[in-house]
């Protein structure tokens, strides 16, 4: 009869072992998510490589934040690339994040379409256009995606307002453009 006691005694012990063990692998998941998440509403960069979507993210808000501007569209614009076959389960985004990911390239434009300059007659220049009508895009593909997202109402109100119908732009300078992509000599 001890004998039996001592095994039912070893038993709940391991038992008990492996509880402990899981108890404090989910408190280091919960310390894990806890450090991303501080760093995600504080506006840091995420440095946890076991979070990559989520790395992306903050880089590519820093990049905006920092002014920055193409390379945070950039950054935003791959996290709304469809994942690599071997990576497919790893974060699904769902409609609500597109949403935030369109507004926030969206935000990134009109910024830098405002950093553009104006002509002294006026008139608007071609690439801030480009970039107040990339924005427009980016606006109203956030409030498809989730028609409740009053920020993105209210900037798309805003960036309206900024473009109104009877700017002129400046015709673009053929001069200026790069021609590092042709071919050098004859063959």
């Amino acid at each position: 009869m001890t004998n039996r006691i001592n095994r039912k005694n070893q038993l709940l012990g391991l038992v008990l072992l492996a509880g402990l063990l899981c108890t404090a692998y989910e408190c280091y998941q919960i310390n894990k998510i806890g450090k991303v998440n501080r760093a995600l509403l504080s506006g840091d960069v995420v440095n946890d490589e076991s979070y990559p979507f989520h790395k992306k993210f903050s880089d590519a808000y820093q990049q905006g934040k920092n002014g920055h501007f193409k390379h945070a569209i950039q950054g935003f614009g791959q996290l709304l690339a469809p994942p690599k076959m071997q990576q497919e389960d790893t974060f699904a985004i769902n409609q609500n994040l597109k949403s935030q990911i369109h507004f926030n390239i969206a935000n990134n434009l009109f910024r830098s379409g405002l950093q553009r300059l104006v002509t002294a007659e006026g008139e608007i220049q071609e690439e801030a256009k480009f970039d107040y009508m990339q924005a427009k895009a980016s606006y109203e593909q956030a409030l498809k995606l989730n028609p409740n997202a009053q920020e993105a109402k209210f900037n798309l109100s805003l960036l309206l307002s900024v473009i109104p119908g009877n700017i002129k732009t400046v015709a673009q300078d053929p001069s200026g453009m790069e021609i590092s992509n042709l071919p050098q000599g004859l063959p």
